[in-house]
């Protein structure tokens, strides 16, 4: 893998079409320091999940607010950032995706998919208001192969 170190830091509207411009710029960057395809694709979901609720729990799809992304890629780390406008919530009070009643819903595991994607996930309110996720990856420092 290549020793590189960048940030970016995009601010997208309260629209679902705007998660692939994120997603473009981020698998750009992860390609360029040569990470493996599975791990990209297990980053890009966290990431989705992140925006997405951001955008419609968050923002609730309203045009006039933003989201706000802030990566920053080290040599051996991705931290990425994840800012709505919205009221926040409490993290804790989300039901368990994995009780039996809970099961067959359509929604709800955005959080867990985050926690099992990524090595470190912080959510809570930011200080300008909204919520902040910050999603932590350690990165192989290997070669690829």
């Amino acid at each position: 893998m290549a020793s590189v170190s960048s940030t970016f830091h995009l601010s997208i509207g309260s629209r679902f079409e705007n998660i692939d411009l994120v997603q473009v710029v981020l698998q750009d960057r992860l390609e360029d320091i040569g990470l493996d395809e599975e791990a990209r694709h297990w980053i890009d979901l966290a990431v989705r999940e992140a925006l997405a609720n951001a955008i419609k729990h968050g923002n609730r799809q309203q045009a006039d607010k933003r989201v706000e992304v802030d990566c920053e890629l080290g040599p051996d780390h991705l931290v990425i950032q994840v800012l709505d406008q919205g009221e926040g919530f409490d993290p804790d009070a989300l039901e368990d995706p994995l009780e039996p009643e809970n099961l067959l819903r359509p929604s709800g595991r955005g959080i867990l998919y985050m926690r099992n994607f990524m090595d470190e996930i912080e959510i809570g309110p930011a200080p300008e208001g909204g919520t902040l996720v910050v999603l932590k990856k350690r990165l192989d420092a290997r070669e690829e192969t």
